[in-house]
Order: C-alpha cells, then structure tokens, then sequence
C-alpha cells in the first residue's frame, strides 16, 4: 500500500475514532490481544520451571508470540484483503487504524467521572473513577477523584493516542498492532508483585523501549498545543522540563507534567494501591485546586494534541507527496 493511500486510512480511521469512539459490542482487536496473553500464561508457566529464571524464560516467550502472532495475522488479514481488492484492503487499514486509536473512548469514560462528580454522589463518584485507575478509591474525595481522572486523560494521551498514531503513520496497521500488543502486554503482566514480577519484566521493559520516544515527543505536542487549546502554554513548558521525570517509569510523567502546567495545577503525588501508600512526587504546582471541570479541560488538551499530531504525522508527509 501507497504512503499516500496508508496516510489516508489513518486520517480517516482518526475521524472514525472521533465519531464512533469504542463500542463494547464491536469486536476489537486489542480485547483479542487480551485474551490471547491471558491464553498463554499458563501453559507457558506450566512449560518453564517455576522460579527466577524460569520466569523470565517464560515471559520473554510470551513477548514473542503475542508481538509476532498479533502482527502476523495483521499483515495476512490486510493481503488477503488485497488479494481480493485494493479497496477491500483499504478499508481493512481504515478500520484497524480506527479500532487502534482511543481519543474518543479516553474522553468518553473520564467524562463519566466528571458527571458523577457534577451530578452524582461521592460513591458513584468514585465507582466511576475506579473504572478508569489502578490506585485504590475509596479513600478519595471529589479533588482526589477529578486528579485521578485529569492523570488519566493526560498520562493515556501518550500510549492510547501520539504513540499508536506514531505507529500507524510509520508502519501502517502492523506496526500499530505490534505497539498494541506490546502496550497490552504491560497493562496486563508488567506489575511488580509475586505474581509477575519476573514474568511481566520482558513485557514492561519492552513497553519502556518502546514508548521511550512517543512519550517525549508527546509531552512535546501537548505543550506547543497548550497555548492554541486555550491554556498556558509557558507554564506547560516550564513543568514540563522540570517534573517530566517525577515519577518510576521512565516515560508516564511526560504528559502529565505538560498538561499539570498548562492547566496550573498539581498532578501525582503519593496514593493508595491495594492497601499500601506508595509515596510519590508530585507534578506541577499547586496554583489552584484540582476541580471537576480540570477534566473537561484535559479533555480538550488532548484533543488540540492529537490534532496537532495528526498534522505533523500525515498532513505533511501527505503534502510533500503531492507536491
């Protein structure tokens, strides 16, 4: 498939996203992802012995047949398509670019929290915040909840939306896919706890590799967008810069700290997880309290940067084509 024509499917599998966000009816192919790793855990701690090594032989086994399986059937779906018609595999790219996006569900489910916060009770409040965060909820009030939804929106604005777009422009769906499955595998074993602490580490040290770039290059976009979107674009770079690298991963506090500064408040911090205070720094400054229309505002954030990605991924690679 053409540049051009690949660079197309993923403008309008981007709209698509925008206009149809995630039906759970809808098959997906990340759900397929998910059971795939859930199906191989398994048998693969059955086939390695238990312990250290084991393990982590294990593991890296999983890494290499979810990534190459899940890419593998996304490079033969779109060639059978295009046996049959370039059109046919053009749509295919179209739909798998817009199933790979989660611009429109990202908003859609941190919204719920704001109308439970807005209209709702404390408990549904925090029911509809648990939803979407791994820390414990019950212990949050109404500033706790609308952070942890604005941390949400500002930290998935990097693995759900720059860096699957990153991947779609380069390589098409396959390459969004392998992003895919690598982000999944992170999200489902890369936990350091007696359970996968040496069986996620592939999983989470891949996922650190590959994020490595799409997460600074998004911290970037959210700060050159920051201004246009209606926020202060010069705090968003000086939090940026200062508190990018406030937290154990090496790339979950880009964005947090670009969108902290552009809305002038205060993100992260320590939390609750399973009953534990993990101590944490925080991001940003305290200029103002965390409210619940922070979250309508880190909506619209990472909106102007997608778009702003959008443009930079594939209205100028398309532009120079034409020319």
């Amino acid at each position: 498939m053409s540049l051009t024509l690949r660079l197309s499917a993923l403008l309008l599998g981007f709209c698509l996203d925008l206009l149809l966000g995630d039906p759970h009816w809808m098959p997906h192919p990340v759900r397929a992802v998910g059971a795939l790793i859930a199906g191989l855990e398994k048998p693969l701690r059955a086939v390695f012995p238990r312990g250290e090594r084991g393990e982590l032989a294990a593991g890296g086994v999983l890494v290499v047949l979810v990534g190459g399986i899940s890419t593998g059937v996304t490079v033969l779906i779109l060639w059978l398509c295009g046996r049959i018609h370039p059109w046919l595999a053009f749509a295919a790219q179209t739909a798998l670019c817009y199933q790979l996006l989660a611009t429109r569900s990202l908003q859609d489910e941190s919204v719920k929290v704001y109308l439970a916060l807005r209209d709702g009770t404390l408990e549904e409040a925090r029911r509809a915040v648990s939803m979407i965060v791994g820390r414990d909820t019950d212990r949050l009030d109404r500033t706790g909840i609308a952070k942890a939804a604005v941390e949400t929106v500002a930290e998935n604005a990097s693995d759900g939306v720059i860096a699957p777009l990153l991947c779609l422009a380069l390589g098409g769906a396959p390459l969004g896919m392998l992003y895919k499955s690598v982000n999944t595998m992170d999200s489902m074993v890369g936990y350091k706890n007696d359970r996968y602490l040496y069986f996620g580490r592939a999983a989470a040290k891949l996922d650190d590799v590959v994020n490595w770039i799409p997460a600074r290059l998004a911290g970037v976009l959210m700060c050159l967008a920051a201004r246009p979107a209606g926020f202060d674009g010069k705090n968003a770079w000086r939090i940026f810069k200062r508190d990018r690298k406030n937290h154990k991963s090496p790339n979950s506090a880009h964005t947090e700290a670009a969108c902290a500064g552009a809305l002038d408040v205060e993100l992260a911090g320590s939390n609750y997880y399973f009953g534990t205070l993990v101590e944490k720094p925080s991001i940003g400054d305290a200029m103002r309290p965390v409210e619940a229309a922070d979250i309508l505002r880190a909506n619209r954030l990472m909106y102007a940067t997608a778009f702003l990605a959008m443009v930079l991924f594939c209205g100028i690679p398309l532009l120079l084509s034409l020319a």
